[in-house]
């Protein structure tokens, strides 16, 4: 699958995958930043943003489709940025290509599986009727019936596309719906991944437990915990400047 990413800097490449019901949009400002030093790709993944839709979501495809992304784009080796779903999708890309890895930065996930945790946004989302859609703002208001959190609005509601027949979703909803529990399943290794590894979790978030290191020692041995205070799951929206410190001064290592 050709997936679609837009690309800023030179030298040494760092590819960015973003998390569920996000797109590569969510990191323009932080890969242009980064850019100053690196060469950086953000990648729409399968079922999101302008990238093909299919009724197959899992991890070992989604690690199909980014070592077709190195190939197709002649990247030998290159850091690996990734935040929640896209975090595990690097976990898993870096046990099956880790000759492919520099080092892996982990946003705020871990190996282990999840509870369904998105049924209310999936709810919210699909009782939306799009044919009566006719601003943005009405589908704002649909969704504050059940999701209270304005910036998660703002979130959801950059998947919505303006056509000339009215508005449709980038993302690939139904297909998500569907495969949700594939989204939530564990990463696992028979073997150590012997790759740097940089985990970051935001101090108000509970998606990284103390508890969560050992697993993820089991499979990263070199795993290094950095905790950015004041920010949530989305850590690099909610402390850009702390966040970009961070990175930059680990793969600067």
């Amino acid at each position: 699958m050709h997936l679609n990413f837009k690309s800023f800097g030179e030298r040494i490449p760092v590819v960015i995958l973003h998390g569920l019901l996000g797109s590569l949009d969510n990191w323009q400002t932080f890969a242009r930043r980064l850019s100053s030093e690196f060469k950086v790709y953000t990648v729409d993944q399968r079922n999101h943003g302008k990238s093909p839709h299919s009724e197959v979501h899992t991890y070992s495809a989604m690690v199909s489709d980014l070592i077709e992304f190195f190939d197709e784009h002649h990247i030998d080796q290159a850091h690996l940025i990734g935040h929640s779903m896209g975090g595990k999708v690097a976990m898993q890309f870096a046990i099956s290509h880790s000759a492919r890895v520099l080092k892996l930065i982990l946003v705020d996930i871990s190996p282990r599986s999840y509870e369904s945790g998105h049924d209310v946004i999936f709810e919210a989302l699909m009782q939306i009727d799009l044919s009566k859609i006719k601003k943005r703002e009405e589908a704002e208001v649909m969704l504050s019936e059940k999701i209270h959190d304005a910036a998660v609005r703002r979130f959801l509601l950059k998947n919505l596309d303006r056509v000339e027949s009215g508005f449709v979703w980038k993302m690939n909803l139904d297909g998500f719906y569907r495969n949700y529990e594939n989204i939530n399943v564990p990463i696992q290794s028979d073997s150590e991944i012997d790759i740097p590894t940089i985990l970051i979790r935001g101090a108000k978030s509970n998606y990284v437990q103390e508890s969560d290191l050992k697993t993820f020692r089991e499979i990263f041995p070199s795993t290094k915990l950095v905790t950015i205070p004041n920010a949530g799951h989305w850590v690099h929206a909610d402390a850009p400047d702390k966040f970009y410190e961070v990175v930059k001064k680990e793969l600067s290592l």
